[in-house]
């Protein structure tokens, strides 16, 4: 099979355990990331790249959220001045680089409490992001060429069930009772991907606009307009979906 003109990045925010959920941040986020490669590879990593370099001295540092935010690592080290240069420069980054977001949130108190046997959240939002990336590859003339999805490791047990999950779905167990034409590769968190650092970045913003929206959040303002939209342009239920699903309201007012 020849290859796609897409390569697609996952990463999620929040955990998804259902037994005890924290109502803090009772939601689990699967954010896939999805990059034309010519452009990926001659704009975004470059620019990546060349940010490390002039804040850092090198490109080893990996941008995770939760590191910048709490300031940890090689994070650590910036003043204020290098600190707020090196976040401007990053979301303008963010912001001019041209790809596309599928994201599911799955609201776990819900999914528990109306279910009796609930479906495992991860492997839940992975079906469902895999749904809308299927149509989107339609959409782009791609359905018949391979696309492959990258996953970060997060265990060899959870990472042996996500690959036999996607390897189900993939087979033919979906929504479109047909073989889907992608590939998954599981990587190392220590894995220096600029494309799997894009997709850490986005997880935990989008949950928190959906969980809490009438907090400011400027990380989703950038990145709200880069939502898989249908023919029609509509974003919910497409490149946003929320799981179980509420009011047509476009920003889900979770229960705690």
């Amino acid at each position: 099979m020849q290859y796609s003109d897409f390569i697609v990045y996952v990463d999620e925010s929040g955990d998804h355990g259902l037994i005890s959920i924290d109502k803090q941040y009772p939601i689990f986020v699967l954010s896939f990331c999805i990059f034309n490669k010519q452009y990926y590879s001659q704009k975004i990593v470059p620019q990546l790249m060349d940010l490390k370099f002039r804040t850092f001295g090198h490109d080893m540092v990996i941008l995770h959220e939760h590191d910048i935010r709490k300031k940890k690592g090689y994070f650590n080290t910036l003043n204020e001045h290098s600190r707020a240069n090196f976040l401007e420069k990053l979301t303008e980054i963010i912001a001019d680089s041209n790809f596309t977001i599928i994201a599911i949130i799955i609201d776990k108190l819900r999914l528990r409490d109306d279910d009796s046997n609930p479906s495992h959240p991860y492997h839940l939002a992975m079906a469902l992001g895999l749904e809308s990336l299927y149509y989107l590859m339609k959409e782009h003339h791609q359905e018949d060429l391979l696309t492959h999805i990258i996953f970060e490791a997060r265990g060899a047990t959870e990472d042996r069930e996500v690959q036999e999950e996607f390897n189900r779905i993939r087979s033919g167990d979906n929504s479109f009772k047909k073989p889907l034409p992608f590939e998954i590769i599981i990587v190392d968190k220590k894995v220096n991907s600029e494309g799997l650092q894009f997709a850490d970045m986005t997880a935990r913003p989008i949950g928190l606009s959906q969980f809490r929206p009438e907090q400011p959040n400027r990380a989703y303002d950038i990145l709200k307009d880069k939502f898989y939209k249908n023919t029609v342009g509509s974003v919910q239920g497409h490149g946003l979906k929320t799981f179980p699903e509420k009011a047509k309201n476009p920003k889900v007012s979770f229960e705690v």
